[in-house]
This record gives structure tokens, C-alpha cells and sequence, in this order.
């Protein structure tokens, strides 16, 4: 049978899939989390490509890149141990990209480990996370694989988290585990959800 987590995780990745509109709904999405004081005054911010039917970002990204902010993205990659882990790429330019993990653009493996491209997690002020579902208290279900786990438990405590999703792929209470990361807050087309996690405990 399949658990709980298994059956959220696909009914929103269905609602995701059906989502109309996507273009117009991810720059209302992007422009909401843009125009918070907590991204307007942070130096670097941490955005994600969108794949398949996730949230765009590549029009806010063109358009962040224009400022003066420093701009992260991650790539997939593993650590020392061959683990799997997202590093972090310094992005000036979407011309540095090649179709990289599930043809997602990423720095080429020629240049990743340049100590002026490699950005390390502590020096994030701001992250941009992707997920297959959120809830409107900060919970946030992923792919299953790992990786933005991985990455949330190396940013520092003041780092504020912001999750992007269409309002349909909203539930009403995410089944976490103690690894699960809960976000700041989460982005729709219809508000900004402040979650009920780190920033609420500090």
C-alpha cells in the first residue's frame, strides 16, 4: 500500500501537471517573493530552473541577474562520500548553462570546483525551493530524492526560505519527517503563507 507521503506526493504532482496558465502564474509567483523586504535586502539569493510543470523561474531570473545581487543556483552533484548533494554555481550569465540532470541547465562539469563560481551554502541570505506540495504552516514535500534536505541543513538559521508552488498543489497538512525543513514562507499566485517553522522558533 502506499503510504501517505506516496499518495501526496503524486495527487500534487497531478494538480501540478494540470495547472493552466503557468507562464503568467510563475512571474506572479516570482514577482510576490521578489517584492518581500526579506529579498529585496539580501545579497545572495539562491533561485532554482524549473523542470516539467514546476513554478518558472527563468523570466525572474533573466531579470535578477540585471541587479546587483549575487545569484546562485544549484546542480546536482555528490560529496566526498558519493553522496548526493546540490553545489552551488555563482550564475552571472544563463549562457553559462548546459543541459545538465533531467536536462535541467547546469554548469558544465568542466568548470564546476572554480573557487569563484563555487558559492558556500552559509552565504545564502535567501533561497528560492522548489516542491511537489506545501502546506500554508511552511511544510514542503519534495521529490523524494533528497537534495534540497541535504542543502537546508547546511544554510544558516537567519537564511529565510521561500517555497514557490501553484495554489493547487497546496494541502492542507504535509506529512514530515524529522529531516523535513520547513520553509519561511510559501509563494502562490494567490499570497505569501507565513510558515510556522524556523523564522516562528527564533
Amino acid at each position: 500500500m502506499p503510504t501517505r507521503k506516496a499518495q501526496q506526493r503524486r495527487a500534487a504532482h497531478q494538480a501540478r501537471d494540470r495547472q493552466t496558465d503557468k507562464d503568467t502564474l510563475s512571474i506572479e509567483i516570482c514577482a510576490r517573493l521578489i517584492a518581500r523586504p526579506e529579498y529585496r535586502t539580501a545579497s545572495t539569493a539562491m533561485w532554482y530552473i524549473g523542470c516539467k510543470s514546476e513554478v518558472g523561474t527563468l523570466a525572474a531570473l533573466r531579470s535578477e541577474l540585471a541587479g546587483r545581487k549575487r545569484i546562485a543556483i544549484p546542480y546536482c552533484t555528490v560529496d566526498e562520500h558519493g553522496r548526493r548533494k546540490l553545489g552551488l554555481w555563482h550564475l552571472e550569465d544563463l549562457s553559462e548553462l548546459t543541459p545538465g540532470t533531467w536536462n535541467i541547465p547546469e554548469p558544465p562539469q568542466s568548470r564546476r570546483g572554480e573557487a569563484e563560481k563555487e558559492v558556500p551554502p552559509a552565504e545564502l541570505d535567501v533561497i528560492v525551493v522548489p516542491g511537489v506540495a506545501f502546506d500554508r504552516n511552511g511544510g514542503r514535500l519534495g521529490n523524494g530524492a533528497g537534495y534540497y534536505d541535504r542543502l537546508l541543513a547546511e544554510v544558516r538559521e537567519d537564511a529565510v526560505l521561500f517555497g514557490v508552488c501553484f495554489e493547487s498543489q497546496l494541502l492542507d497538512r504535509i506529512e514530515t519527517e524529522p529531516h523535513d525543513v520547513p520553509m519561511d514562507f510559501v509563494a502562490t499566485e494567490k499570497g505569501l503563507y507565513a510558515g510556522k517553522g524556523r523564522r516562528a522558533a527564533r
